[in-house]
C-alpha cells in the first residue's frame, strides 16, 4: 500500500481529508473557477485555438493532478508562456484555424505528457537542472515581451502576427494605420482596469464595508467584470458592426473524450518542441510547487510532479486540449484562497465543467480586445528588468545566458531562444569547469588555517609551494592543473617540496589522475617531491585502486598544517645532519 502510495499521492492525503479540509478547498476552487475562466479563453487565443479549448485543457488535467501530483496548492491549466510555444510549434506544421492545426496542439499534449510521465517513472527529474535560473528568467521575460506584442493587434484591431519581435514589429508597422477606434477604447480601458483592480480593488471594497475574503474574492473576479462589462457594451453599442472583432459562437457541452490520432509524421515534426514545452513546464510548475510546499512545510516529490504533469498533459489531449503546466498566478490564488488540497484541482474541474455547459452561449459578444488585455496584464508580471542588472553585477557569466536567451528568443522565436540559452549555459559552464579556481596559501599567523597569499597576510617558506585546488579533477580541467603547478614551480628556485591541498576536491576521473601522475613526475625529475593534503575518504579509495599512491614521491598528509609542520622538521632534521657532516669535514 505504501508503494502504492507514492505513485497515487491521494491515498495518503485522502485518509486525512475532512469536513475542514472540504470547505477550505471548495471555496478556493470557487475563486480559482472566477479566475480561470476569462484566463482560460484568453491562453486558447494566444495559442491560436478556439476559446473553448481553453476551458477544455482546464477540466480533465486538474482531475488528473489532483489524483497523481503530490503538490496540495498547485493549479494546473493554460499558461502564457507554454501557450506561446504552442502557437510556434503547430503554427510550424498547420494553419491557424485549421483542423490540421488543432490535431498538431493535441499531439503536442500527448508528447509532452508521455515524455514527463517517462521521465518520471525513470526518475530523470534532475535534467531540468539543464536549464538555469539565468536562462529560465531570460526566457520567461523575452517571452512576455512577445506575448504582450502579440496582442496589441488585438488591441488595435488590426491585422498582424509573427513569431519574433522583429516580424511582430513589421507586421503592427505595416498596418498600423487601420487601427479601429472603438477596439482600441474597448482594449486600453480593459488594460487599464485589470491593472487597477490587481491592487486598488481590494482595499476599495474593505473601506465600502466588505470583510477581507469577500473583498479578495470580488478583487480576484475582476477579469469576469471586464468580460461581461465589455459583451455589454458590445451588445448595447451593436460595436460589432463597427468593427469590433467579437469570439463568436463557443460550443457548449463537455470536453470531447477521444483517443488522439498517432500520426508519427506529425510527432517526428513535433517532438523537440514537445520536448522543450515538457521542461520548460516542468521547472515552472516545480518551482511554484516548491515555493508555495515551503510556506507550510510541506515537501513535495519532483519525480511523482513529472509523472503528475504527464498525466495531466495526456489527459488533456485525450479530452480536445493543448499542453498545460502549474501556473504561477492561479496557483498563488489558490493557495492564498485556503486550498488544502489537490481536491480543490478537482472541484476547479467541476467548475470549469458547469461553466462549458452553461455559460458558453453568454460569450458570444466577447471582444477579443478583452481577451488580449486579459493576456497583456497577466504576462507584463513576468517581464523582469532587474534581473539583468543583478546577475551583471554578481556573475558575468549568468548574464551572458541570460542575455543571449532574451536577445535569440526575440530576435529568431521561443525555440531557438530556449536552445540558445540551453546552449550558452553549458558553453560557459565547461568554460569555467576548464579553468578552475586555484591559490597559493600560506599559513595564518599563530593558526593551523591556510589561506589565499593574494588575499591574506601569511607566511609562507620558500623551499614548500602549498597549492589548493578548489575544483574536483577532470577532463576538462586535467591539463589546466598540469600548467599552473608547473608555472608556479618555476617562480620558485629553492623549492623543494609541492603540497597540492584537496579539500575542495571530491573526485578525481582518469584524465586527472592521469595528471597528477605527470605533475609528479616532471617534478620528481626536478628533484621536488610532490604531496597531497586533506583528501577526501571517497577519493582517496580511487587512488588506492590505481599506481599512483606507490609511485608518489612524496606523502599525503591528513591536514595541511600537519603536511607544513612535517616537511618543516624533516628539513630542518637534514640540514642539521648536513652541518653535522660539514664540521667534521666530511661535506
Amino acid at each position: 500500500m505504501k508503494g502504492l502510495a507514492r505513485y497515487l499521492p491521494i491515498l495518503e492525503w485522502g485518509k486525512q481529508y475532512d469536513r475542514a479540509m472540504l470547505g477550505s478547498d471548495m471555496m478556493a476552487a470557487v475563486i480559482v473557477t472566477i479566475m480561470l475562466i476569462p484566463q482560460s479563453l484568453a491562453y486558447a487565443l494566444l495559442a491560436g485555438l478556439p476559446p473553448v479549448v481553453g476551458l477544455y485543457a482546464s477540466i480533465l488535467p486538474l482531475v488528473a493532478y489532483a489524483l497523481l501530483g503530490t503538490s496540495r496548492t498547485l493549479a494546473v491549466g493554460p499558461v502564457a508562456v507554454i501557450s506561446l510555444m504552442t502557437a510556434s510549434a503547430a503554427g510550424s506544421v498547420a494553419a491557424q484555424g485549421s483542423a490540421e492545426y488543432l490535431e498538431a496542439a493535441m499531439a503536442l499534449a500527448m508528447l509532452s505528457g508521455l515524455m514527463l510521465a517517462l521521465l518520471g517513472f525513470l526518475r530523470l527529474g534532475f535534467l531540468a537542472n539543464l536549464l538555469s535560473h539565468p536562462v529560465i528568467s531570460g526566457f520567461i521575460t523575452a517571452s512576455g515581451i512577445l506575448i504582450a506584442t502579440s496582442q496589441l493587434r488585438h488591441i488595435l484591431g488590426i491585422k498582424g502576427g509573427g513569431d519574433n519581435l522583429p516580424e511582430l514589429a513589421r507586421t503592427l508597422a505595416s498596418n498600423i494605420m487601420g487601427w479601429n477606434a472603438p477596439t482600441l477604447v474597448i482594449g486600453g480601458l480593459s488594460i487599464a482596469f485589470l491593472f487597477w483592480v490587481r491592487k486598488g480593488a481590494r482595499p476599495l471594497l474593505m473601506r465600502a464595508g466588505l470583510g477581507p475574503r469577500m473583498a479578495e474574492l470580488l478583487a480576484k473576479a475582476g477579469p469576469v467584470f471586464a468580460v461581461f462589462a465589455t459583451i455589454l457594451a458590445v451588445i448595447w453599442g451593436n460595436l460589432e458592426q463597427r468593427g469590433v472583432a467579437i469570439v463568436g459562437a463557443i460550443p457548449s457541452g463537455l470536453p470531447p473524450l477521444a483517443v488522439p490520432g498517432v500520426d508519427l509524421d506529425l510527432w517526428s515534426q513535433l517532438w523537440v518542441p514537445a520536448l522543450l514545452i515538457s521542461i520548460i513546464g516542468f521547472v515552472e510548475s516545480v518551482s511554484v510547487a516548491q515555493t508555495l510546499a515551503a510556506k507550510r512545510r510541506q515537501r513535495i516529490a519532483p519525480d511523482q510532479e513529472l509523472i503528475g504533469l504527464g498525466a495531466a498533459n495526456i489527459a488533456s489531449a485525450f479530452s480536445g486540449g493543448y499542453p498545460v503546466t502549474g501556473g504561477f498566478a492561479r496557483s498563488v490564488v489558490n493557495f492564498d484562497a485556503g486550498a488544502q488540497t489537490p481536491a480543490a484541482g478537482a472541484y476547479t474541474a467541476v467548475g470549469i465543467a458547469l461553466a462549458s455547459v452553461f455559460l458558453t452561449p453568454l460569450l458570444f459578444s466577447l471582444p477579443v480586445a478583452t481577451l488580449a488585455a486579459t493576456i497583456i496584464v497577466a504576462v507584463l508580471s513576468l517581464v523582469d528588468l532587474r534581473t539583468p542588472m543583478q546577475l551583471w553585477r554578481y556573475s558575468k557569466s549568468d548574464f551572458s545566458a541570460h542575455a543571449a536567451t532574451i536577445s535569440v528568443t526575440l530576435a529568431m522565436g521561443v525555440e531557438t531562444g530556449v536552445i540558445a540559452g540551453v546552449a550558452t549555459g553549458l558553453l560557459l559552464y565547461l568554460w569555467k569547469a576548464s579553468r578552475p579556481h586555484a591559490a597559493v596559501v600560506g599559513r595564518v599567523p599563530d593558526t593551523e588555517h591556510f589561506r589565499n597569499v593574494d588575499r591574506h597576510k601569511v607566511i609562507t617558506w620558500p623551499h614548500i609551494l602549498s597549492i589548493r585546488i578548489d575544483e574536483s579533477l577532470s577532463y576538462l580541467n586535467a591539463r589546466w592543473l598540469e600548467e599552473y603547478v608547473l608555472e608556479r614551480v618555476a617562480e620558485k628556485p629553492e623549492l623543494r617540496h609541492v603540497v597540492l591541498m584537496c579539500s575542495a576536491v571530491n573526485a578525481i576521473d582518469a584524465s586527472g589522475l592521469e595528471s597528477l601522475e605527470a605533475i609528479n613526475h616532471r617534478l620528481c625529475d626536478a628533484g621536488i617531491s610532490l604531496h597531497l593534503s586533506e583528501v577526501k575518504g571517497p577519493v582517496m579509495d580511487r587512488l588506492h585502486k590505481s599506481h599512483f599512491l606507490d609511485d608518489l614521491h612524496g606523502e599525503v598528509f591528513l591536514s595541511q598544517d600537519r603536511a607544513i609542520t612535517s616537511l618543516m622538521r624533516a628539513d630542518e632534521t637534514r640540514a642539521a645532519g648536513e652541518d653535522h657532516w660539514h664540521a667534521r669535514g666530511m661535506i
